[in-house]
């Protein structure tokens, strides 16, 4: 009789623990967070039914607008386990993609299996290799689902990015405009390839960005300003681009690269002076800024202030690890 009990108790006890691995309630490491608004709710509901993915889900989605990623992963993943369904595995792959691609891939590899024809899922492992820089894997899946729907705009601008991190510029411009020729009013892709039209010399970026400027009738944009700008300053035409960004500027105030791209015109120009100011309004803008510094310092050791300048030179580095010419520049100078 005492074996029997022991042996239920156990049993009990096991139970009880399978329960508290699959549940992502009250026992779960986040039940303080589970147990208080607005997540309360959700949280007695799938005590009673635990079964139910949808509850799981919509707990999840609360937890990841309010910033709990850990717990709503939990959540997403419980969801997945009860039904495969596509919005469930999106979820679980769009959190991993960004705090670890590596998992990011293998599960999308395996849901993949379940739903072997999701645009969706196929989407975020293309991205899931990027953010591995796999590039060729990722235009691999971008194929894959072209294959399946030659109108993806998704993919489309997706391939045009990897095109470019090859430096195959012509083809990814190429593939931005068979997107466009899908979405024409997607305002997103008409400033991705109007971009792409100016850093490639390529003089469609005027019609288009007129197309864009006469279509704002309040003329609160300053992106197509901008983007001429670029084009007239890669064809040399340095007072057509400075024009067009002190346009830009006009339509917004706070555009920080149209105050970069106008002050290294007046650098070139050895208007250091005018050049300098534009820069500091740059910096004033936004004081961790690192191209404002760097631009700030080449101005001040142009006309000879070599100890401003060593300093705006670490400053910018400080700010950005990347700029490596900006730590070049301070190891340079000799007070």
């Amino acid at each position: 009789m005492n074996r029997i009990t022991k042996i239920t108790g156990l049993l009990a006890t096991g139970l009880i623990i399978l329960s508290s691995c699959t549940d992502n309630t009250p026992s779960s490491p986040y039940t303080e967070i589970l147990t208080q608004p607005p997540f309360a709710g959700l949280t007695d509901s799938i005590k009673n039914e635990k079964t139910d993915p949808d509850l799981y889900f919509r707990r999840a989605v609360l937890l990841n607008s309010n910033n709990f990623q850990e717990p709503a992963l939990l959540d997403f993943e419980q969801a997945w386990a009860l039904k495969k369904e596509e919005k469930f595995a999106y979820a679980i792959s769009t959190i991993l993609v960004d705090k670890n691609p590596d998992s990011a891939v293998v599960f999308l590899n395996q849901s993949l299996k379940e739903l072997p024809q999701s645009i969706l899922l196929h989407l975020s492992l293309a991205r899931s290799y990027n953010a591995q820089n796999k590039t060729e894997e990722a235009l691999k899946t971008c194929d894959e689902i072209l294959q399946m729907n030659p109108e993806q705009v998704d993919a489309l601008k997706l391939r045009a990015g990897l095109l470019e991190k090859k430096q195959d510029f012509a083809t990814a411009v190429s593939t931005l405009e068979k997107a466009y020729a899908i979405t024409p009013y997607d305002i997103e892709l008409n400033y991705i390839l109007a971009l792409k039209y100016a850093e490639t010399k390529n003089q469609k970026v005027i019609r288009l960005c007129d197309s864009l400027i006469k279509m704002d009738s309040l003329g609160v944009h300053a992106d197509p300003y901008y983007y001429k700008g670029i084009y007239y300053s890669n064809m040399n035409d340095k007072p057509k681009a400075l024009s067009l960004f002190n346009e830009a500027i006009k339509h917004d105030y706070n555009f920080l690269d149209a105050h970069i791209e106008k002050g290294i015109i007046l650098y070139d120009q050895q208007n250091y002076e005018e050049a300098y100011k534009s820069f500091n309004l740059a910096m004033t803008i936004s004081p961790k800024y690192a191209d404002s510094y760097y631009w700030m310092a080449k101005c001040q050791e142009a006309t000879g202030n070599k100890a401003e300048a060593r300093l705006n030179y670490q400053r910018a580095y400080g700010l950005d690890k990347t700029l490596k010419e900006a730590k070049e520049a301070a190891d340079r100078i000799v007070n």
